[in-house]
């Protein structure tokens, strides 16, 4: 593991300088924990204690409570006083939408609203996470060096959680790597992003564009992720930063496991794959004969997570009925991809 450059204080510890007096802090400016929730107010209010136990702390946390109808509300106004409360006080902003735009939406609210509060740095996570205290200071050396980064996570029994794989641009699909990818490095080139748990620099997310809304949920980080691959390192790095919290029913397939899912992500999973399509087409990628495969191998998988962790077919009709809006959003002539951002410099 890479060593941790932050120094001790009595109590919480706080971003390092040089010398007699306090220096510019240069690339660690600004971290701010970016949080897209809808009604797991039990899981927020878990997400936000560890927010509070980070140590060094964020100079903010934004909450995007995407039109929540249970308690989120009330555990939002908790936190903000508990926060608020220590002894190096963590500002919470509460970015309400008037509606649920899903995953995809809530994170292209939140970035926009982080660079609006002057972020340098934007750690984005779901809601059903928790994050380890010193998880801010392990991803410290790689701040230096990049600016789209993810840690490692565990799995709700605390064992390490599979994540590595690149996006393969002939099949529109993220392939799984196999073996130790930590093997020889703490560092591991992807080119794919994962909204749980990524860390962003402002100068990324302004160059690439806010998430796409339109996905709602899935594919919206692998884009991403790509995206910005094709204009600066993408890294995976040996560092557990997250816990999940949330336990899911999965199945052991050797290079990774696969975990249950819903209608409404099976839905999205296929009606998605328009806008894979749409993405790829824009950056001059877009393989017609790949991509039909890549859309037989998600389809695929997803009957497989099917029958074999839920043991059911009931759902399938869902895949269907995504896969035949993807074909009306892969034949738009009109589509335009997200545009990037004005730099504030």
């Amino acid at each position: 593991m890479a060593q941790h450059l932050f120094c001790g204080t009595a109590g919480r510890q706080v971003w390092p300088h040089e010398g007699p007096e306090i220096l510019s802090l240069g690339r660690r400016e600004r971290f701010f924990v970016v949080i897209t929730t809808f009604n797991r107010a039990a899981y927020l209010a878990d997400l936000l204690d560890s927010v509070a136990a980070l140590n060094p702390a964020p100079d903010g946390v934004i909450v995007v409570n995407n039109a929540s109808t249970d308690t989120t509300v009330s555990v939002i106004d908790a936190a903000r006083t508990q926060l608020a409360a220590l002894s190096t006080p963590i500002p919470v902003i509460h970015h309400e939408l008037a509606e649920n735009s899903g995953g995809s939406g809530g994170f292209s609210a939140g970035v926009q609203r982080a660079l609006d509060e002057g972020a340098q740095w934007m750690w984005l996570m779901d809601d059903d996470v928790t994050a380890v205290p010193d998880a801010i200071g392990a991803l410290g050396p790689w701040m230096e060096k990049y600016d789209a980064i993810v840690g490692r996570r565990y799995d709700a029994e605390g064992e390490p959680f599979f994540w590595q794989n690149n996006f393969n641009t002939f099949l529109g699909f993220p392939m799984p790597v196999r073996g130790d990818v930590f093997a020889t490095s703490n560092e591991f080139a992807t080119n794919v992003g994962c909204f749980e748990g990524m860390l962003l620099h402002a100068d990324a997310a302004r160059a690439v564009g806010l998430p796409d809304p339109r996905f709602f949920l899935n594919w919206d980080d692998t884009i991403y992720g790509w995206q910005l691959s094709l204009q600066r390192p993408v890294v995976y790095v040996n560092e557990f930063v997250l816990h999940k919290a949330r336990s899911q029913r999965s199945i052991d397939l050797g290079i990774r496991h696969l975990n249950d899912s819903s209608d409404l992500s099976r839905f999205y999973v296929m009606r998605n794959r328009g806008l894979v399509a749409q993405y790829l087409r824009a950056h001059g990628r877009f393989n017609r004969v790949g991509f039909a495969l890549g859309t037989a191998l998600t389809a695929a998988k997803e009957l497989l997570r099917l029958v074999g962790v839920e043991k059911t077919l009931r759902g399938s009709s869902r895949l269907w009925a995504g896969w035949r809006e993807s074909r009306t959003i892969l034949a738009a002539t009109d589509f335009k991809p997200m545009p990037p951002l004005e730099s504030t410099n």
